[in-house]
């Protein structure tokens, strides 16, 4: 058989065994191991199983995934989100909307210390769901504004996604975190401005909420020295050069941890259950990394990627045509994975297109993430609209989508602006120490 028809066959039983919910990382692990013992023997590809497996989790580089995860872990159970969610509720939480202003600020802020879209919409289900519902606020934005807000959980810094793109692809982590935060901060602005429209074009839909003295404003604004100070230091650190991103990692997993003590948040049973959601969710990332580089290695040797190339670029729709193309795949099988598996399946696949296209490959991470975030959050079956319904059982689907529609244009508008202007992504990493 040749190489092309392996290849093909390969894809296949990829294909069949996701649908029988077998986990991505086994599944590309599987077929990569099978095809390539068959194109070059089982002896190299077992070799090549040992070999790969040892070398991704002994990498100093890879030391960064699980460092960041702790650093999540630890600001979650320290209960970080309600502080954020409260200080923002305090200072424009009394105007039309502004329970929905708050939550995406807040959301954006748990972002920039968590790094996970996943944990930001299923925390701020809990934690501003009930609190916008008090004051009336209708349950499809309150659903929606969380669903787009835990969004930004895959594109601010320090972000495991952008992390985990970085290493497939050998570019700077430091660089593509940097990438992240003025696409990230124009992402918030931008719900903002959706909010504002919304209140604007439908007065009376979203009310106010309570007005709060400026004593306890200023006394809520002063519980989140903690999470800024600690991204401050990581982030500052990072884009002065003053720590590799691994360093940055221990860094602020560590200060997340000593902030917790002083701050007398974390207790035995909260560092218990911090230390196993990190290693939990680090586990199965390092297997879906290891089934996708031995997938990688098969791919490698039947040329798939190379044919790819030359299929895409042989169409004619010049290479803008082709990365809409790209976008358009991200976002269909948004609707069937998550984010993370996602990544690693299709970049080692699309990264040499995107290439030989001439796109800067930072600003194509950040692109790619964008694309990807908003696969989790558009119907039929976004996973960030899973999560949220998991959490608030009272409303339905149909509900969720109907209120994260606007943002789903917000989305579409500012993937537009960031292609048209790249400079939005690359202005920060090209300046960094």
């Amino acid at each position: 058989m040749s190489p092309d028809a392996v290849a093909v066959l390969g894809f296949v039983a990829l294909f069949v065994l996701m649908l029988l919910r077998v986990p991505v990382g086994m599944a590309m692990g599987l077929v990569g191991v099978v095809g390539y013992s068959y194109l070059v023997g089982p002896g190299p590809a077992l070799k090549l199983v040992g070999q790969t497996s040892m070398r991704t989790v002994t990498d100093y580089t890879f030391g960064v995934i699980p460092m960041f995860m702790l650093m999540g872990a630890l600001v979650s159970v320290s209960g970080v989100s309600r502080e954020l969610f409260k200080a923002a509720n305090s200072m424009i939480g009394h105007l039309r909307g502004g329970l929905g202003v708050a939550t995406v600020v807040a959301c954006g802020g748990f972002a920039a210390i968590c790094g996970s879209s996943v944990a930001t919409a299923a925390t701020f289900s809990a934690v501003a769901y009930p609190e916008m519902r008090r004051f009336n606020y209708p349950q499809s934005f309150s659903t929606g504004v969380i669903a787009a807000g835990g969004t930004l959980g895959a594109i601010l810094p320090p972000s495991t996604v952008l992390a985990v793109y970085a290493i497939l692809t050998q570019q700077d982590i430091g660089k593509l975190f940097m990438a992240g935060i003025v696409p990230g901060i124009l992402a918030m602005a931008m719900y903002v401005l959706t909010i504002a429209v919304i209140v604007k074009t439908r007065p009376g839909w979203l009310p106010g909420g309570e007005v709060k003295p400026w004593s306890e404003r200023l006394k809520d604004l002063k519980n989140v020295w903690a999470p800024l100070v600690l991204f401050v230091f990581v982030i500052g650190g990072l884009y002065g050069g003053f720590f590799t991103p691994t360093e940055a990692g221990g860094v602020g997993a560590s200060g997340a941890f000593i902030l917790g003590l002083v701050r007398r948040k974390l207790d035995g049973p909260k560092i218990r259950e911090a230390l196993l959601s990190a290693t939990r969710t680090a586990a199965a990332v390092f297997t879906v990394l290891i089934g996708a580089l031995l997938f990688g290695y098969f791919l490698t040797i039947t040329q798939s990627p190379q044919k790819l190339t030359e299929f895409l670029t042989g169409l004619g729709i010049g290479r803008y045509g082709v990365l809409a193309l790209i976008m358009l795949m991200y976002l269909v099988l948004g609707c069937l994975m998550d984010a993370m598996a996602m990544i690693i399946l299709t970049v080692p696949i699309i990264y040499p297109v995107i290439v030989h296209l001439g796109f800067d490959p930072i600003w194509f991470g950040v692109i790619i993430v964008m694309t990807v975030e908003l696969g989790l959050i558009h119907p039929p079956v976004g996973m960030n609209v899973f999560v949220i319904k998991s959490v608030v059982k009272d409303v339905s689907f149909t509900t969720i989508f109907k209120g994260v529609l606007p943002f789903i244009v917000t989305d579409i508008v500012r993937l537009v602006i960031l292609i048209a202007f790249p400079i939005i992504a690359l202005w920060l990493p090209t300046r960094m120490g």
